[in-house]
């Protein structure tokens, strides 16, 4: 387990009962360097949506948690905050809550000289992704090959 993978594994630990108990739902966490700074990243969800005071609610304990507990070497810094509209969709229960949508779908390398796809979530399993694309033809993407899916929205 790398570095990263630890602080973000000891983190939503610490997380899940106090999201629970605010019946938030934690999205993701992340710990990342941007512009030589590290960040902590706690995602948070609800129906209806995060407000700032939710944020607030959970960066408070968190932030004291992690100063009692010290186990980051790293000068960081601390975020709490919705995912926002265009998250990526990473996990299972993310593809679940999502089947029937229109999703984008990134992929690494090209296939049939594209890279983007657009179409209705149909299924996944652990290690493919299924959609419908606008015409009713149905395409397989291999999990590893996707760099990245999110709700489409024509903005």
């Amino acid at each position: 387990m790398t570095k990263r993978e630890e602080y973000e594994a000891k983190t939503e630990s610490f997380l899940l009962p106090i999201i629970e108990e605010n019946q938030f739902e934690l999205v993701d966490v992340e710990y990342v360097k941007e512009a030589g700074n590290w960040y902590l990243r706690a995602y948070i969800d609800k129906e209806g949506g995060i407000a700032v005071d939710d944020c607030e609610i959970i960066s408070r304990r968190l932030g004291a948690w992690l100063d009692e507990k010290d186990f980051i070497a790293d000068s960081y810094i601390l975020e709490v905050s919705s995912p926002g509209l265009l998250r990526p969709l990473k996990k299972d229960k993310d593809l679940d809550r999502n089947i029937g949508k229109d999703v984008d779908i990134k992929l690494y390398k090209p296939l049939n000289k594209q890279k983007d796809f657009t179409g209705t979530l149909i299924s996944y399993e652990k290690d493919t992704v299924t959609i419908a694309q606008e015409d009713g033809t149905e395409m397989l993407f291999n999990r590893p090959e996707i760099a990245i899916i999110r709700l489409a929205f024509d903005f």
